[in-house]
């Protein structure tokens, strides 16, 4: 039931576009937009090719905003999470902290397909390289996923360091605590850094954990 009102409310936030023709994506645009497209067929059997674009860095009043396009020309937009009404079903947008975690069209039916992502995107380039290399792209994933659970592991130390160390903390009840691993202050930036490169190149992918990516962000 809750699915549903943040759903309904997601499509209540759409407002349609302003006619303005899609932008080629530029290399330089690589962290900071991402671009999907998807073709459908209208009922009296011509394509339609939609696209979505969402700019990372271009934030309006605080949040991200999502910009549907159709046949090359803006056709809606909402902040994100975003449901876009199209032929037979909905695009749903959502993003991360290091990029987008779900861009897929969902029929009337309920059957889910993911949005493809421009050739020149960031999450093209990814893409091609699971396509081209799939063992390679397979090992780069599980290390994302390693350096995550890494992070995850030690900041669960940390704060269990914190919280028994308090003044008036837990330590009365069981005793205080020392995480067995202490990073000097450039280990913790370099695990900072490879944090978010892991959670960037699951982006890519549009991988998502609440636990993993969310406590990277």
């Amino acid at each position: 039931m809750f699915k549903e009102w943040r759903h309904r409310r997601a499509a209540q936030r759409v407002k349609p576009g302003d006619g303005r023709p899609l932008k080629r994506f530029r290399w330089w645009q690589s962290l900071s937009r991402a671009l999907f497209h998807l073709r459908l067929m209208n009922d009296d059997g011509r394509q339609m090719v939609y696209a979505v674009d969402v700019r990372h860095q271009n934030q309006s009043e605080g949040h991200v905003k999502a910009h549907l396009y159709l046949d090359g020309r803006h056709h809606a937009e909402s902040r994100v999470p975003a449901v876009f009404p199209v032929q037979g079903g909905t695009v749903e947008v959502r993003a991360s902290s290091f990029g987008l975690k779900r861009c897929h069209y969902v029929t009337a039916e309920g059957v889910e397909f993911p949005l493809v992502p421009d050739a020149a995107s960031a999450e093209g380039r990814r893409a091609r390289l699971d396509r081209g290399h799939p063992a390679l792209s397979r090992w780069i994933g599980f290390l994302s996923v390693i350096v995550l659970v890494i992070g995850l592991v030690l900041l669960i130390l940390q704060l269990a360091e914190q919280v028994t160390r308090a003044p008036e903390g837990v330590a009365q009840y069981v005793g205080t605590f020392a995480s067995p691993i202490d990073l000097p202050a450039w280990g913790n930036v370099v695990l900072g850094l490879a944090t978010v490169a892991a959670s960037t190149e699951r982006a890519l992918r549009l991988r998502y954990n609440w636990l993993l990516d969310g406590g990277a962000g």
